[in-house]
């Protein structure tokens, strides 16, 4: 026997379970074994410890029959041999050498190591870039001799029981199967993950079948008819439009099969629906060759034909951002699709999409995240530059926006723009944020549609039985520059010069084909034949197209409408007996809870209100506005930092027993089958929060969504999804929102970063009726305008400026009555001293205001004893009230006009409100004056000043001035 043969048979069976068993014994007390074992087990380091547990069969091997469960011990089967524990190395292996025990045992722990070590790195010598030009990177631990193997030992069998799949493999058949497996044109990230039920999944699922799929003919049919339909798509636009921008997906075509095989074996795991967010680049391939959106439609739009009816109003879109629905079969399993409209700024429709997803999950009580499906297509450039990335991966695990994992698939042109990877991230992989998700990360050569498809197929599996992330990252490349109009050579010349000799993916697919006899070369021809002359008719047909319809109030929006013009007040007021039940419900302690002290006083004091009828503060209405709500079937979804309690201790809409710490949500207990209440603390981020919350309304129009900022200040750290997607999706895409964003505003002194909710910049964004901009000053008035948002026939965003010092103001309070059936929102409030005043004609000042610094003029006022200055507040800026605004002024007419603001002339309300009321003075032919005076602080550039007696000089001066005639 030889001595391979020999150290063969010693590490085999009982021998290796007996070696594995020692070194456990080993651990418990050295002196349980041999000196010699002793020697051997000390002269082990770190790693080759660590290895020997793996002995124990491979990670997919079932686990009764793990080598654990067959112990040396009276118990096991083995226990015929504990007696040889402690002999020596020659007694235990019964005369064997124990040299080439020991060199046996160190090779099954090196090739163990080996192993690891391709798990790991393998990918860094995966053959992933279709150009060739990425630089290979080694590392040591790739290197059999960095495990103390050498030239001599490629061909010693070794015992690896069962990992790999093999009992005993030499060190080139372990090799051979490692780069199949981890370096082929397929590379996975995935020992970062905690989870050792996931990692031991993937692994089965990659090394059992070498990592691919053995792909039928049809499906290799399949493929090629996709990346046909790609191409194609992509040429046939750029010899019709030369130069026009399209930012076409060539280079990148694999991503069609992929995206079809994850809708493919989506619907046969149970998948029913996918919301996709995607950028520009490949978006038109996308919409007709995934979505299914007419080929007609889209040359249309390259003629500058419109994508709506003439009768729809808007500005309209290029038609890179237009986003799209459809309905897909794939082998009797329907799948709803929708494509998300986006702006230019990339990566910011992330947070969206996941909203509309967990709406959807909730609208199907999806509780398993099985049927609906958020797949996102990024950049390399932008997936890794874009900050909205991590904070849309940092929430997606949090109960209150988890959806049960998304699907990333970043088509990887290896540029962003101009820039190179080496300048354009610190990583090595453009995908490495994704593992602050654990998520597994699977790198792919783009010119490889098989193994796009196999990862595709391997992500789709992952999603739905672990319900985490997963990545996809397609190396590719971009054949033409940045758009179709630009010149890439000038900054990539050697880039350019390999793309320009490239072969297409479908090209090579099909010589592939051909020489396996799956396609003949007339067969392949012909396909491609046959989809010209398709798009050739589709062409043709724009001479007479027209829009069928605008896609804008369908399935869950049915029974809306645009908006009317007009007051729009909606029938808001509530019966006495359902305020007062409702309101004892959210007071009610439940038995055996044991509340906090101090709350409980607040809920003593509600029970007053309820009691007496008289002094609702501003929680208090805004409780009865959620809660009437879900009585009238609306349900109801709060969400930002500190929402719970308030960043102010106000709302209390969870309570926590001070024993157990158990919450209790009122208003989930308002009535028998109620709808959904849901109140969600958040992490500290505002973009893909609120982009959460937007893409939420998206999807419901029948839930009341409110995103509450912890200071209105703050709320600019989500500019992006205000500019580019609350204020302009109606006008843009003709998507409708009825989101409402809660920024507590005021000047009370605490410097330039808790003072303003900058109103300003929402009111120059003020155009087309795109939304509404409030600044209420009762309680009754916010329970009416929150009532409004659904209870009209009709949704607009609502961005409310709310108080901060107001929520415990002695007169920022109201009676009961103001809820009642024949209340109603008021746009511009009334003066509360009106009846006390001088009559209208003896008045001479009108001072116009809006917000907390009413009451500060109200209370002036007051102690000056004056009765010939009306104060008048506009709760409602925009749409601007003029005619209400003209009525309540036209009693006034020998009263001069001024506007008092607490904020710096060039911020707050002033230039927007200033030529709406010239306009009102104007048609009312005012004859005192033709344009009010303001009354406020000086222009400046920061909101406010940090010093408390500078502000409160600055706030007096302020309402002496605008209450001195």
């Amino acid at each position: 026997m030889t001595n391979a043969a020999g150290n063969q048979t010693f590490l085999s069976g009982l021998n290796a379970e007996y070696i594995a068993h020692l070194y456990g014994e080993y651990l418990k007390n050295h002196i349980n074994v041999d000196e010699s074992w002793q020697a051997f087990f000390k002269g082990l380091n770190d790693t080759e410890i660590s290895l020997l547990a793996e002995l124990n069969g491979a990670s997919w091997t079932p686990s009764e029959n793990k080598k654990a469960s067959r112990r040396f011990d009276h118990m096991g089967s083995g226990a015929h041999i504990t007696e040889r524990m402690a002999a020596p190395v020659n007694d235990a292996l019964e005369g064997k050498d124990p040299e080439a025990v020991k060199r046996a045992a160190m090779d099954s722990i090196r090739a163990l190591q080996l192993i690891r070590a391709y798990r790991a790195r393998g990918h860094l010598l995966a053959d992933l870039d279709p150009l060739g030009l990425k630089e290979v990177e080694t590392h040591p631990e790739l290197d059999p001799s960095h495990h103390g193997f050498n030239s001599d030992d490629y061909n010693r069998p070794i015992f690896i029981n069962g990992v790999l799949g093999m009992e005993t493999a030499t060190l080139q058949q372990i090799l051979d199967a490692l780069r199949q497996t981890y370096c082929s044109t397929i590379g996975l990230e995935y020992l970062h993950m905690a989870d050792p039920i996931e990692k031991a999944w993937l692994q089965e699922r990659i090394e059992e079948p070498r990592n691919k799929t053995d792909f039928t003919t049809e499906g290799k049919r399949a493929i090629y008819q996709r990346l046909v339909a790609a191409e194609v798509f992509e040429q046939f636009l750029h010899k019709k439009h030369p130069g026009t921008k399209r930012f076409g997906v060539d280079g990148g075509e694999s991503l069609i099969p992929a995206m079809e095989q994850i809708m493919k074996r989506g619907g046969q795991l149970g998948l029913k629906e996918i919301v996709v967010g995607m950028a520009h680049r490949g978006r038109l391939n996308v919409l007709a060759n995934v979505m299914g959106k007419p080929f007609t439609a889209i040359f249309a739009e390259f003629q500058g034909q419109s994508s709506t009816p003439d009768d729809v109003l808007g500005s309209g879109d290029v038609k890179y951002h237009l986003g799209t629905s459809s309905d897909r079969d794939f082998d009797g399993n329907n799948i709803h699709l929708s494509l998300t409209a986006n702006p230019s700024h990339l990566e910011f429709v992330n947070p969206v999409v996941i909203g509309k997803v967990r709406a959807k999950q909730v609208q199907r009580n999806d509780h398993e995240a099985e049927q609906v499906l958020p797949l996102l297509l990024h950049g390399d450039a932008a997936f890794a530059g874009q900050g909205v990335t991590a904070e849309t991966l940092m929430i997606s695990e949090l109960p209150g926006y988890r959806v049960g994992g998304t699907i990333h698939i970043v088509i990887n042109n290896q540029i962003g723009f101009t820039t190179t990877p080496k300048f354009g991230r610190s990583g090595p992989y453009s995908t490495d944020v994704a593992k602050m998700l654990s998520a597994p990360i699977f790198h792919v050569n783009g010119d490889d549609p098989e193994a796009v498809t196999h990862v595709a197929r391997i992500a789709t599996e992952f999603r739905q039985k672990f319900k985490k992330d997963v990545v996809i990252d397609m190396f590719c490349y971009r054949r033409y520059g940045h758009n179709e109009g630009d010149e890439p050579a000038f900054t990539q010349p050697l880039m350019y010069q390999k793309i320009a000799t490239q072969e297409t993916t479908r090209s090579l697919y099909a010589q592939q084909l051909i020489a396996d006899g799956v396609l003949s070369e007339e067969e392949a021809q012909t396909i491609l034949d046959e989809f010209y002359a398709y798009l050739d008719e589709a062409f043709e047909a724009t001479k007479s197209y027209k829009p069928n319809n605008a896609d804008m109030l369908g399935g869950a929006w049915e029974g809306l409408q645009t908006a009317p013009q007009g007051p729009r007040r909606g029938k808001t007021g509530v019966g006495l007996d359902e305020i007062k039940s409702v309101g004892e419900i959210v007071t009610k302690i439940p038995e055996g809870f044991e509340i906090n002290k101090k709350l409980k006083r607040v809920m003593d004091a509600k029970d007053k209100m309820l009691e007496t009828g008289e002094g609702f503060d501003w929680a208090t209405a805004e409780a009865l506005a959620f809660g009437t709500l879900l009585t009238d079937g609306f349900a109801v979804r709060l969400s930002g930092q500190d929402v719970g309690r308030g960043t102010f201790s106000q709302r209390h809409a969870i309570w926590y027993d001070q024993t157990t710490g158990q919450k209790h949500i009122a208003l989930q207990h308002v009535a028998k089958d109620q709808p959904k209440f849901e109140c969600h603390d958040s992490p500290l981020s505002e973009m893909a929060v609120l982009g959460f919350e937007y893409g939420y309304t998206l999807a419901d129009p029948k839930t009341l969504v409110l995103w509450e900022a912890q200071f209105g200040d703050f709320v600019n750290g989500a500019q992006v999804i205000i500019d580019q997607f609350i204020s302009s999706s109606e006008s843009k895409w003709l998507r409708m929102s009825g989101l409402v964003m809660l920024l507590p505003h005021g000047y009370e002194g605490q410097g330039p970063e808790h003072s303003s909710a900058r109103p300003e910049r929402f009111l120059q964004m003020c155009a087309e009726d795109n939304w509404q901009i409030a600044n209420c000053t009762t309680p009754a008035n916010y329970f009416h305008i929150l009532r409004r948002q659904m209870l009209r026939d009709f949704r607009k965003p609502l961005v409310m400026m709310t108080p901060k010092s107001l929520l415990r103001h002695k007169l920022a309070v109201s009676p009961i009555d103001m809820f009642g059936p024949d209340s109603t929102f008021h746009r511009v409030l009334w003066d509360d001293d009106q009846q006390k005043l001088a009559k209208p004609d003896k008045i001479k000042r009108v001072v116009l205001c809006s917000g907390k610094v009413y009451y500060d003029l109200l209370q002036e006022r007051r102690e000056r004893k004056l009765n010939d200055v009306m104060i008048l507040r506009l709760e409602q800026l925009y749409p601007f009230p003029d005619e209400a605004l003209e009525e309540e002024l036209s009693a006034y007419k020998n009263a001069d006009i001024v506007w008092c603001q607490e904020e710096p002339k060039n911020q707050g309300y002033w230039s927007f409100v200033d030529p709406f009321i010239e306009d009102v003075l104007i048609k009312m032919k005012h004859k005192p004056c033709q344009r009010a005076k303001y009354v406020g602080r000086k222009s400046a550039a920061a909101p406010a000043t940090g010093l408390m007696k500078r502000h409160n000089l600055e706030q007096l001066k302020l309402v002496d001035e605008a209450l001195s005639v």
